[in-house]
């Protein structure tokens, strides 16, 4: 069922367009990836899409009464409260009645009659409201995104910047939206939450809208890609690394036919020219009519042309010593926490180690700490090669001066470059025009990464240290980074929460993680898939002990245990049938239902919304008798 419809919308800023004539829709269960590289007004679509701004034409239509819920990368959290309320802010009605619950219970706190009476009649709305059931959901939602049951009272305004993202991010999937807009979700996620979302939106019967960088999370959530651009919007109904080639053959294509037609353009004109003062006039005419008709077909626009222009070059730097670095004893805390101890580790020259783990193990702080970026109270000792050249990027990207320019921050590392020098040093990291000199304070974060890196790169560097080097590039950029980095002679310790960056550039992978660090030789690739069959190996041991627990040593149970044991197994048995019948009769029911809404006219929004409704709840019933089933029919075999 369609959800959404944008027809043939246009917008843009100071009379220059960002995108013209935008048209597509989605329908419940479509997962959509938009792309363009960065600049192209991707979020500004978004905004549209949920009527924060209004374009110059063309429209949005939604289905009446289609909720939308939009996941900014701003992460603005309005009014106070607790980290609970906050999740429950999409469901009013739940939100009154708990406060007037809370209200009940303190009320009859003094014992009378009637405020008993009165907390029974609101415990009893609230369960009927599946009050008490959104709540256990929305708890089990949070953990999944960080958040223990202790910090679902927190108030909102102690919340980090990670936080209120991760929140923010929460509220957006606990909406019950059937249009979900998510721009950049995976930012404040570590690979373990990125792993579970992509499993969550899989699972999605809503229409999701979605804007990432992250090329595997992309391919592991989206069934279909929407390319952005100035004067084309193309549909691909296909994941992104599909959509990648598709486009190729299609852009490849479009160029012969524009070859074509501009080769049977020039030959015409030649025609013309020899002989519109000779015997065939009237053919030369005839001709010069056609080509005055004639519609020029235009070159197709490749949107990441120029986005793939930018140039990660390193310098030519000294050969630093074969150990590069040599860590023993290490040790920090932070906030009363030991984030890790006892860390040792050897660094040899020319390798590229992942430090990954989950957000809040230590990966940024031990990257610190081998850096030589350390707080006073951290401890431990870390020696260093001979001939090290070190740079380091900084995540939160501190090291630029939003009061300067781009041109000034290159001038503060290289006093002898002059203005025009420093403006082509940067034009190989795509500043060119006024960018150079306009204030960093105006940029957003992709261009202040691709400032932070040319920073970087100023000067020759034997050792990198890189925090999140990806997280506001586009495609192309992290793509030609990975590139440089791959050739890069030196040596590079590196925390990303990107896979393909990750499998791309890692040679070893170091693991921080419950006051651990462990060191594996194999790159993300390879650790990934071992990782993969060790949680699997330890669930079917799980399992197994859970199996061999629960079954009674032999001749150590009671005739009336016995007794007990066999009756719960035949009313488990009983169950399990008459859920069979029961989901049987229900799924044929949303069957004839979703043959009605295919049969419906789509102009009658009332009637389609209310079937659509009538349709959820049932599946909803559905999917729990589903987990009932699927409980049960475990405990009966096991």
């Amino acid at each position: 069922m369609t959800v959404l419809e944008v027809s043939s919308l246009k917008f843009g800023y100071l009379g220059e367009s960002l995108f013209n004539d935008v048209s597509f829709s989605l329908a419940l269960g479509d997962r959509a990836a938009m792309v363009a590289p960065n600049g192209a007004g991707k979020s500004t679509l978004l905004r549209l899409i949920a009527g924060e701004l209004e374009p110059e034409a063309g429209f949005v239509v939604r289905r009446k009464e289609a909720r939308l819920a939009y996941y900014r990368q701003s992460h603005e959290l309005s009014g106070g409260g607790t980290v609970l309320d906050a999740f429950l802010s999409g469901f009013r009605e739940i939100v009154a009645l708990r406060e007037e619950l809370a209200k009940a219970e303190h009320d009859a706190a003094i014992g009378s009659a009637e405020a008993l009476a009165k907390l029974g009649r609101l415990q009893d709305a609230y369960h009927v409201a599946q009050g008490d059931a959104l709540e256990r959901r929305v708890a089990e939602l949070g953990s999944k995104l960080g958040f223990s049951q202790r910090d679902l009272d927190r108030q909102v305004s102690t919340l980090s910047g990670g936080e209120r993202g991760r929140l923010l991010l929460g509220v957006s999937l606990a909406s019950d939206a059937e249009i979900l807009l998510l721009d950049e979700p995976t930012n404040h996620l570590d690979l373990q939450t990125i792993g579970w979302l992509e499993g969550y939106l899989r699972g999605l019967r809503a229409a999701v809208l979605l804007v990432s960088h992250d090329r595997a999370f992309l391919d592991a959530t989206t069934n279909k890609t929407l390319e952005l651009g100035v004067r084309s919007f193309r549909v691909y109904p296909v994941k992104y690394s599909d959509y990648v080639i598709a486009r190729e053959g299609d852009l490849e294509r479009e160029r012969v036919v524009v070859q074509r037609q501009q080769e049977m353009i020039a030959k015409t004109e030649d025609f013309i020219r020899r002989n519109i003062a000779g015997q065939n006039t009237k053919q030369a005419q005839g001709r010069r009519k056609m080509l005055e008709k004639l519609e020029r077909v235009e070159n197709p626009e490749d949107v990441w042309s120029t986005a793939e222009r930018v140039a990660f070059r390193f310098s030519q730097a000294l050969r630093s010593g074969d150990v590069v670095l040599d860590a023993a004893s290490l040790c920090a805390e932070r906030g009363g926490r030991s984030l890790f101890h006892n860390v040792n580790l050897l660094v040899s020259r020319g390798e590229r180690i992942a430090i990954v783990g989950p957000n809040g193990a230590g990966k940024t702080t031990l990257l610190k700490l081998l850096a030589g970026r350390g707080l006073r109270d951290d401890h431990g000792i870390v020696k260093r090669g001979t001939n090290l050249q070190e740079g380091y990027f900084d995540q939160h990207l501190g090291e630029l001066d939003p009061s300067l320019t781009p041109v000034d921050e290159v001038r503060r590392i290289r006093g002898d470059f002059t203005i025009d020098g420093a403006r082509q040093y940067l034009a190989r990291f795509r500043f060119w025009g006024d960018d150079p000199l306009r204030r960093v304070a105006g940029f957003s974060g992709g261009e202040r990464s691709r400032l932070a890196l040319a920073k970087l790169l100023l000067e020759p560097r034997n050792l990198l240290f890189l925090d999140e080097p990806t997280n506001h590039l586009d495609i192309p950029a992290a793509e030609i980074l990975e590139e440089a980095l791959i050739g890069f002679e030196g040596t590079v310790l590196f925390v990303s929460h990107d896979r393909r960056f990750l499998e791309n550039v890692s040679t070893r992978v170091l693991r921080v993680e419950d006051g651990k660090c462990e060191l594996f030789s194999t790159n993300f690739a390879d650790f990934a898939e071992q990782e993969r069959l060790r949680i699997a190996a330890e669930i079917e041991t799980a399992r197994g002990r859970a199996v061999a627990k629960e079954a009674p040593a032999a001749g150590k149970t009671t005739f009336e245990e016995n007794k007990a044991n066999r009756r719960e197994f035949e009313r488990k048995k009983r169950r399990v049938g008459e859920l069979e019948k029961e989901i049987a009769q229900a799924e044929a029911t949303v069957d004839g239902m979703r043959a009605k809404l295919r049969e419906h006219s789509p102009d009658d929004w009332e009637k389609l919304a209310e079937l659509a409704q009538q349709e959820q709840a049932l599946q909803r019933k559905i999917d729990s008798m589903l987990m009932e089933w699927a409980k049960l029919s475990e405990e009966v075999e096991a």
